[in-house]
């Protein structure tokens, strides 16, 4: 029965003293008993969750239609729908007509006044997103020298002996300089295959293929035709070609290519294979949106060369293909981030490359040496004075320029560049001049509520240099960086693994300076004015950053998720790996966003992926979107094609609270104690980095964190043979990924960490990624390595002890756990239909248990928890009983459960084990008896207000409101309250009476004899009356509430004149499929004994 009866009186201030007893977690079984005080707390805050559980929105004031009345309104409808927390974000859609109220007029500045102290009365917490848009902190107040800037180039070949004064050109018009370099050619002309020493055919035949070796970028050729292009190369002595550049034309394209060589004598070897993609030219994913691609070649000498191009379309073509003798860095634009990954989830392996081969001819090379320093030599108009050595010069100016990306989506009065993601200083400038003036216009009594500085998805690209980087950058590596300058444009300065190592380093370095002086420097500015920060650890497009890192110097960190499709299965690991790894309690997702058709969805529809990352460790529900409705006489309102509607507005609103009660007994359990985590995949010091990779894969009934270097290095330490951080948070074993690359720092910490009793699965490293301390590094690493993995080369020997801890390779992690005695945390069925979590706290083991199939699933979950009695806590209901069916295995406890399609559940163990063993299913779930399934007839009261029938229609049996020939019936969209009188026979001692609504959609509240029940708004659609029934007879009535798009697609049908629903987006047409609607049951009372 429901264990509530002394809970309900201690409250939640109770609990704030005791949950943070935290017990650490392991692979043994847990046994320890809880005090009876944290126990009584935990359940006391579970049926009433404390205002400190949050259940927030996004409140976007799209496109300028916003008012004082909207906000008002907006406000006091989140307070009674449970919403505590509310983010504003001044979203401009340009594809959306713009409303009359522009942001920093004056009238804008009265609305956000009004809203910060209206919050401020009814206390709930406000953040603002740190600039206009969403993505990501800029706006017009960014001058181009305080912006995003990546190090621009003009390159000037002169021929010496010659006294040279001559201006050199300015890459771009607003230009910083930094450098003037110069070093000899590599190479001349007879290193490059041209229309001058070779022939050039193509097929389909194309006219003009001298202008693909001119080297002028504004002249090329088009593709003729959709399908595969060829070009052939011949020469009459051979030629030996170590690298190939193409450059596309300004039109986007994706296409597979191929390089294949033949002697004078024999058949076409293939030489290369790669991928040509400039499919997506947007500034945010490389400031050099066409960017040349470059592909090194193991040296082949041929008399004729075929490049195949696959896949190209008529609109794209090549301005430049350069096949040469000279080495060139592959993929420089890449590993400089001038362009980076065109879609929004770029994997772990796609910022890796491969080693490149080394030229026998070291001629072709630069040397640093050879790097001259003729910066003191450019006066101030850009004219440079040199005495020019003997031979052929290549002069460089390099500089700082924007990379154009702004803020966004903003309206245009608020949209600018975005500002520098590497200086502090100019992070503070941007706070400054946005919130700063927030501050400093409202009065601080009247904005109290303003605690949380937001900053969403990074979505604004890539840059690579900043003011002072090449100081910092020799400070922090220890070797001067300008002599391998020409790297960013390409060249191999040294060798190929030297150029690659430098560009390495820039990017570690600009990935921890996104983290520390753009994250790291908000939090500090935002502290200095009382408020903290909370930031989405990943980014969809461009992203420079390590996400661990970047998510682990904001207060808050957070992932996202859309009510169907994948987007969120990497976000939201990112978010929860980064907040136990940095010791975070809460960790948020933006929830249940969306794209595709407006008002079709509800609650019910968004659970199953909802509880997903619940599983996954998401604690703190932030729902999108709750758009502004600054219009009362229009409905459904302001809308866009994003976003579930969480907006007052929409017809299931004012059932919403029964969706946020669960969402806050949800977060409420797992913000308790400790996530329990058996394994951490280490993500590799590579950069960018969106996520981990999890290889070997982890086997059902397992969890995992990623973690990253800064974090094992800087806070690791082994306890009780376990890798221990300083919070608390545990694993048992560090999984390395599959590379040959790791810092000497690191391996050091981790041969520490094994030496005193850890559990490493991964092979040995061989080098050094960084140019740092080269070569006394490699060395190091390679004599670390032959220390710890001792012979352990994964294929004739997979596993060794060293210290008092254990280096494994080649095993999978279902051997791995076996040798190390780590049975699963949760033993599931392999079908991976049920997630799991699991929170510890002193004496207490939360699991959440999730369905992730449309279907009644019937399992035996094994918990690693021994001498406790199991019980099913409700979030749905707040309800808790004993599960009497269990059995203790050894290490672990069996417990029977079914679950209904996409139910899930807490299982809590906290109390000592006193039941007989059993594992019959039935014990824990009694077989109901139907008292009565009700036919009707039912009376169904509509809402004339909503053009549904005035007087009480009767409905003889439930039916589908989309088929009633009454159009008022229809089309209606909004609740509907059905009534019908029941009788129940006998009331009887102890027993739990259910309603049983059947199905419905969209969302029930239910009402016996006059009193308040609860709501049903997930299968299973049932509600506990057995407070509310009685004996006899008994006035049942159900309110139920179904989308808007009914009624949307209803008005299609009708003259313009006559519509009445108005919204920015509307994607239906007349014929549009209605949504079937209404009670559809079949209604029954049941009743059980638990």
């Amino acid at each position: 029965m429901k264990k509530t009866a002394h809970s309900l009186s201690l409250r939640a201030t109770l609990f704030v003293g005791v949950v943070f007893l935290i017990l650490g977690v392991s692979c043994t079984p847990s046994s320890k008993l809880p005090t009876k005080e944290l126990s009584a707390a935990l359940e006391s805050g579970f049926v009433t969750p404390p205002d400190s559980i949050q259940t927030g929105v996004y409140w976007y004031w799209i496109s300028d239609h916003i008012s004082k009345e909207g906000v008002v309104k907006d406000l006091h409808a989140m307070r009674e729908a449970g919403i505590n927390r509310a983010f504003i974000g001044n979203i401009g859609i340009n594809e959306l007509p713009y409303g009359d109220v522009k942001m920093f007029s004056d009238e804008w500045w009265e609305i956000l006044h009004l809203a910060l102290k209206t919050a401020t009365e009814l206390d709930i917490e406000i953040g603002i997103f740190n600039s206009p848009g969403w993505s990501q902190s800029g706006g017009p107040w960014i001058k181009p020298e305080e912006a995003m800037r990546y190090l621009a180039s003009s390159q000037v070949t002169v021929q010496g002996a010659q006294e040279f004064k001559q201006a050199l050109p300015q890459p771009t018009d607003e230009f910083q300089d930094v450098k003037v370099v110069a070093f000899p050619s590599p190479g001349d002309d007879s290193h490059r295959l041209s229309h001058l020493n070779a022939s050039i055919l193509s097929n389909p035949s194309v006219a003009g293929l001298s202008k693909i070796t001119d080297r002028d970028n504004r002249t090329g050729i088009t593709f003729p035709a959709d399908g595969e292009f060829q070009l052939l190369f011949k020469t009459e002595k051979p030629f030996t070609a170590r690298s190939l550049t193409l450059q596309i034309a300004e039109s986007p394209l994706h296409a597979r290519a191929s390089l294949e060589a033949k002697q004078e004598i024999g058949e076409y070897t293939t030489v290369a294979e790669f991928e040509v993609n400039r499919s997506n030219t947007a500034l945010n994913v490389g400031f050099d949106p066409y960017a040349p691609v470059v592909i090194t070649l193991p040296e082949v000498t041929a008399t004729e060369f075929k490049l195949t191009l696959s896949n190209v379309q008529p609109s794209a073509g090549l301005t430049e293909v350069l096949l040469s003798a000279v080495p060139r860095l592959e993929r420089y634009s890449e590993k400089t981030l001038a362009k980076m990954h065109p879609t929004p989830l770029p994997y772990w392996g796609d910022y890796l490359w491969r080693e490149q081969p080394e030229p026998s001819d070291q001629t072709l090379v630069l040397q640093c040496e050879e790097v001259i320093d003729l910066t003191s030599q450019l006066d101030e108009n850009g004219v440079l004075t040199w005495n020019v050595p003997e031979g052929e010069w290549t002069i460089l100016r390099l500089g700082m320029a924007p990379t154009l990306v702004t803020n966004s989506p903003a309206s245009p009065e608020a949209t600018g560049l975005e500002v520098d993601k590497m200086s502090k200083e100019w992070v503070k400038e941007h706070f400054d001049r946005f919130l700063g003036e927030i501050l400093r216009k409202i009065p601080e009594k009247d904005r109290r509520s303003f605690k949380v500085v937001v900053q969403d998805s990074y979505e604004t690209g890539g840059q690579n240099i900043t003011d002072g980087f090449l100081e910092e950058f020799q400070e922090r590596y220890g070797y001067n960086p300008f002599p391998y300058l020409p790297v960013y444009q390409g060249f191999v300065v040294n060798s190929q693994r030297a150029s690659d190592a430098f560009l390495w380093d820039v990017r570690r370095m600009v990935a921890d300076k996104v983290a520390y002086d753009y994250v790291g420097g908000l939090r500090e500015v935002s502290h200095q004015h009382g408020l903290t920060t909370w930031l989405e650890n990943y980014g969809h497009w461009g992203f420079p950053g390590e996400f661990l890192m970047y998510g682990g110097q904001s207060d808050e960190v957070s992932g996202e998720y859309w009510s169907e499709g994948d987007l969120g299965d990497i976000e939201n690991r990112a978010a929860t790996s980064a907040g136990h790894i940095y010791g975070k309690t809460k960790i948020s997702a933006e929830s249940n966003t969306s794209g595709g058709p407006a008002y079709s969805r509800h609650p019910a529809m968004m659970k199953q992926r909802t509880d997903r990352f619940f599983a996954e460790g998401i604690n703190n529900t932030l729902l999108h979107v709750f758009i502004m409705q600054p219009y009362e006489e229009r409905n459904p309102g302001v809308n866009a094609w994003f976003g579930n509607e969480f907006d007052r507005k929409n017809t299931w609103f004012s059932q919403l609270d029964l969706f946020t009660s669960y969402l806050k007994r949800s977060n409420f359990m797992l913000q308790q104690g400790l996530n329990v985590a058996d394994v951490a995949y280490f993500i590799g010091e590579d950069t960018p980095k969106m996520t981990g990779v999890t290889d070997p894969p982890l086997p059902i009934g397992y969890q995992f964190d990623y973690i990253n270097a800064e974090v094992i290095t800087r806070d690791m330490y082994v306890k009780d043979r376990m890798l221990t951080l300083p919070h608390g948070t545990r694993y048992k074993l560090l999984v390395l990924p599959k590379q040959e690359t790791m810092r000497p720092e690191l391996l050091e910490k981790i041969k520490e960490l094994v030496n005193k009793g850890a559990n490493v699965l991964g092979p040995a490293p061989t080098r050094s990624p960084s140019l740092q301390n080269q070569p006394e590094a490699d060395q190091r690493v390679q004599e670390m390595a032959a220390e710890l993995w001792a012979g352990v080369d994964g294929v004739n020997r997979k596993e060794a002890r060293y210290g008092k801890g254990r280096i494994m390779s080649g095993l999978t992690l279902e051997e791995a756990f076996q040798l190390i005695r780590c049975i699963p945390d949760c033993k599931l069925p392999e079908d991976n239909s049920i997630h799991y979590g699991h929170r510890a706290l002193e004496g207490i083991d939360i699991y959440f248990v999730s369905n992730q199939a449309n279907e009644v699933k019937e399992i035996q979950p094994e918990f690693r928890v021994t001498g406790k009695q199991p019980e099913l806590w409700n979030a749905i209901d707040g309800s808790i009983r004993p599960l009497p069916a269990y059995e203790q295995k050894g290490e672990t406890t069996a417990v029977p459960m079914r679950l209904a399609p996409y139910e899930s559940a807490f299982v809590v163990f906290r109390d000592k084990a006193t039941s007989i063993p059993s594992m019959n299913l039935f014990d824990n779930y009694p077989e109901e008896e139907v008292v009565e399934e009700l036919q009707g007839p039912w009376k169904v009261q509509f809402d004339p207000s909503r053009r549904g029938p005035s007087e009480p229609v009767t409905f003889q049996a439930l039916q589908d409101w989309t088929t009633s020939s009454d159009e008022r019936v229809k089309y209606y969209s909004g609740e509907a309250a059905y009534v019908t009188p029941f009788t129940l026979p006998e009331k009887r001692e102890g027993e739990t009476i259910w309603l049983d609504l059947g199905n419905l959609t969209a969302m029930a509240k239910v009402r016996v004899n006059g009193v308040y029940a609860g709501g049903a708004w997930t299968p299973p659609y049932r509600v506990n009356i057995t407070e509310q029934v009685q004996a006899g007879e008994n006035q049942l009535e159900v309110t139920v509430v179904n989308n808007w798009m009914n009624r949307v697609i209803g008005d299609l049908n009708l003259p313009k004149a006559k519509r009445e629903t108005w919204s920015l987006v509307n994607p239906y047409n007349k014929n549009s499929p209605l949504q079937p609607s209404g009670l559809l049951g079949p209604v029954t009372i049941k009743r059980v004994n638990y």
